[in-house]
């Protein structure tokens, strides 16, 4: 099982368990667990994201060597500049 899966599995478990335990203390734990896995596979999801774009950048720019770097980095930036666009165009 992929790590995406895991984590999604494992989010769904603990969602199930904090809606079944009767102690309210142990539920929030499980919730709190829950969300620290969400945002463990947002992470996982965007580090994807960033590699196919810049592996994307570099065959535009003819596959050049040790440029791996700059293109990782010009992909987070357009990534997190579409995320923004996105946020803005959802607010207004």
């Amino acid at each position: 099982m992929d790590e995406q899966k895991k984590l999604e599995h494992q989010i769904e478990l603990a969602t199930r368990a904090a809606s079944l335990v009767r102690d309210e203390t142990t539920g929030q734990r499980f919730r709190s667990f829950a969300e620290e896995l969400k945002r463990k596979l947002l992470r996982i999801m965007r580090r994807g994201r960033v590699r196919t774009r810049a592996y994307e950048l570099w065959e535009q720019a003819g596959r050049p060597s040790n440029r791996e770097l700059e293109f990782w980095l010009e992909a987070e930036r357009q990534i997190e500049d579409e995320r923004e666009e996105r946020k803005s165009s959802g607010a207004s």
